[in-house]
This record gives structure tokens, C-alpha cells and sequence, in this order.
């Protein structure tokens, strides 16, 4: 009877998926532009966006690329994003990763900035937890082709990766490697604009 009952219960257990997430900071503020030139990742609700999209599964990690902006250049924007940063380092297992931003010049002279480094640690990142065992799925969230390979690969681990991205912000190379996608559009991006005044 008891090792009958024993049995049972093991039938019953069952291992929840866990789950980390890796948020490309530029391509999604790019991917908001393209939905809208006046919305900002600065009003961005990535939290309870990040909970939703997990359901019941079970939340190991989350990885946030950006780089800050240039105080000298716009100091009130300069602030915002700062802000920004603050609030998701007080979100639990949430991780920001800042990298750097180098000055370039165009063809024409006029100077802009890029951010170096944020693809490659968030690529090792997911490799080493993907070595490690560390998840069952990776939520990338990104439109950027550069991680298809990267993409491929942890597949190749067994592992499941989904891609969240913009309609307009998306690398068809990427698109098609993903296990499974979900579309950011202007409903999702307005349910979860952050409300807490500033």
C-alpha cells in the first residue's frame, strides 16, 4: 500500500518551467519609437510586463542592456533614464548591465553616440546560464537579426528561447529561430505604461 501511494505521488510531481529573461534596453526603445515618436522606455512597466508574459512559469533572472546617456547633452532626459535605472535595480532578480557609449562620427561630420558591448554580454550571459542549466526557456526580448546564431545555438542546448519584439523592429532571421514569438504593438505598449507619478 505505501509503496503504491509513493507511486502516486510521484505521478503528481511535476517540475515548473523556469524562465529568464534578457531585455535588449536600445532595440526596445527603438522598437517603442516605432510605435509612436513620443513614447519612452523611461514610462515603461517592464515588471508587470515581464510577470504576465511568464504566467504560472517560474522567474529565475532578468538581464537589462542599456548604457546612460550623456549628462552634458540633455541633462532633463539624462535624469529620466537615470530614474529608470533605479526603479528596475529595485525590482527582485532583475540585473542592469550598463555598458558604454562611444562617440562616432558620420559622413557629414555631426557626432552621435552608440553603445558598445550590450549584444556581447548579453550573448554570454545567456550561454552561461544556458551551460549552467540555469533555465528551460529564455524570454529574449529584441528584434535584433545579430542574435538569431545565438538563438540557434541555445537551442541546440535544449532550450526553448521566445522572442518579444515590435512589429516594425523585427529581424526575420531571428523571427524564424525563436521557438515561439509574442508581438509588442500600441495596446500592449499602452497597458503597461508606468503610472506611479514622477
Amino acid at each position: 500500500m505505501f509503496p503504491a501511494l509513493a507511486s502516486a505521488r510521484q505521478v503528481l510531481i511535476f517540475t515548473m518551467e523556469r524562465v529568464s529573461v534578457y531585455i535588449d534596453g536600445a532595440n526596445f526603445f527603438g522598437g517603442l519609437i516605432t510605435l509612436n515618436e513620443k513614447y519612452t522606455d523611461t514610462k515603461f512597466d517592464f515588471e508587470n510586463y515581464i510577470l504576465d508574459a511568464l504566467g504560472k512559469r517560474e522567474l529565475i533572472k532578468i538581464y537589462y542592456y542599456n548604457a546612460s546617456l550623456k549628462q552634458q547633452i540633455n541633462p532633463e532626459i539624462f535624469q529620466k533614464q537615470q530614474k529608470l535605472f533605479e526603479r528596475l535595480r529595485k525590482i527582485e532578480k532583475f540585473n542592469v548591465v550598463l555598458c558604454k557609449r562611444q562617440k562616432r562620427q558620420n559622413p557629414d561630420g555631426e557626432h552621435y553616440y552608440t553603445i558598445k558591448g550590450d549584444d556581447i554580454h548579453l550573448a554570454i550571459d545567456m550561454l552561461r546560464d544556458a551551460y549552467e542549466n540555469e533555465f528551460d526557456t529564455a524570454v529574449l526580448i529584441s528584434g535584433d537579426g545579430d542574435f538569431a546564431p545565438l538563438v540557434r545555438y541555445i537551442k541546440n542546448k535544449n532550450k526553448r528561447v521566445e522572442g518579444h519584439y515590435f512589429e516594425g523592429n523585427i529581424s526575420l532571421d531571428l523571427l524564424n529561430e525563436c521557438n515561439q514569438n509574442v508581438i509588442i504593438n500600441k495596446k500592449t505598449a499602452n497597458k503597461y505604461f508606468y503610472r506611479e507619478d514622477e
